[in-house]
């Protein structure tokens, strides 16, 4: 297996580049105002790691088709793309908390895996700059005001989450304007509506995609959604992979709207299955078309497409980056660490397990 790493210039290597997409300049501008305009505060390392995932719904109808619907790989070549993003805090300061973000995008082409990262990109995020940098990043990105829309002023905890999700969907927006005739690998659901992901902005998404002849497939590593009280990757037949199972009955309530149809997909026999979102625009016979396509062109170890696993490693925050990040925010910024007691442990000893499990 081949993985080749490209390196940023002016535009991106992504997939058969037809606009100009360049370095999202407006991040580094935003990463180094927030980290200068404050004098030096001490901050306390807070390791951390949070992951967007928008919410599910608990639909009481929600069934399973028992028949499962057969895949045969398809060999032809097709390019597979997939994007993903990675947020955390690094720790906090006496006036707000101190987060790093990255983004990837991994693609196999030629027989070859590629990536472009992007980041990571440091904020320091407070009470009097969140909405300066949140709405700033919206408009360079987006061409929208949040403060003219009817999302909630974000609030500082969930600032972190805000931000990534902005750089991931405008990622998906480069992939689907880039990348033609080929399967858009997404993490997550095509559910919209939540704070994260406005029902306009998911459906252009979608919409370029379908423009350049894609197919966008988008994989939930876990779901809450279930038939008869059992999870639906749960209920797997006793049939040879690989396989599709469709769900039936499933309505979101406003402001959530689901912009795809939901099946569960287990594409080897390894006995592990997930929820799949497809476009509900995209016609049935290309679904099935693509998902033939990526079992014939990508690896699906544990039944998840390897391209997607990549683009997951590849934007996620190792301990050796935490440590440099936190030498370069004391060198470079003057802001001293300081460790904060940990108060269960303080009270309780042994039996003191720490805030996050409070």
């Amino acid at each position: 297996m081949v993985i080749e790493q490209y390196t940023i210039t002016n535009k991106y290597n992504f997939p058969q580049p037809t606009i100009d997409t360049t370095l999202p300049q407006r991040f580094l501008e935003q990463s180094l105002h927030s980290l200068k305009q404050e004098k030096p505060q001490p901050y306390q390392l807070n390791p951390h790691i949070q992951q967007f995932h928008p919410a599910e719904q608990y639909p009481a109808n929600l069934q399973l088709k028992r028949e499962p619907i057969p895949l045969k790989p398809c060999h032809q070549e097709t390019i597979v793309a997939a994007v993903d993003s990675s947020t955390i805090k690094i720790g906090e300061t006496s006036t707000g908390i101190i987060i790093a973000i990255r983004g990837a995008v991994a693609w196999k082409q030629d027989f070859s895996y590629r990536y472009t990262r992007l980041g990571p990109f440091i904020f320091h995020i407070t009470e009097d700059n969140k909405n300066q940098v949140y709405n700033a990043l919206e408009k360079a990105y987006f061409c929208t005001n949040y403060t003219g829309s009817h999302q909630a002023t974000p609030n500082l905890m969930q600032m972190p989450t805000r931000l990534a999700s902005l750089l991931e969907r405008w990622l998906q927006i480069m992939l689907a304007k880039t990348v033609h005739n080929g399967i858009i690998l997404f993490d997550g659901s095509l559910t919209s509506g939540t704070i994260d992901t406005p029902t306009q902005r998911l459906k252009e998404i979608l919409g370029h995609a379908r423009r350049n002849h894609n197919t966008v497939l988008a994989f939930s590593k876990a779901t809450t959604l279930r038939a008869n009280g059992i999870l639906i990757t749960e209920q797997l037949p006793n049939r040879d992979p690989p396989y599709l199972l469709e769900t039936t009955g499933l309505h979101s309530k406003p402001p959530h709207v689901l912009l795809g149809d939901v099946y569960v997909a287990r594409l080897n026999k390894a006995n592990f299955a997930f929820r799949l979102d497809i476009d509900r625009e995209t016609p049935v016979e290309q679904r099935m078309d693509a998902l033939q396509k990526l079992l014939g062109n990508d690896v699906y170890s544990q039944s998840y497409p390897e391209t997607l696993r990549l683009s997951h490693i590849l934007c996620t925050f190792t301990a050796n980056e935490i440590l440099a990040i936190k030498h370069f925010i004391t060198r470079k910024h003057g802001i001293q660490i300081i460790n904060r007691p940990d108060m269960h442990k303080l009270l309780f000893g042994p039996f003191g397990k720490g805030e996050i499990y409070a």
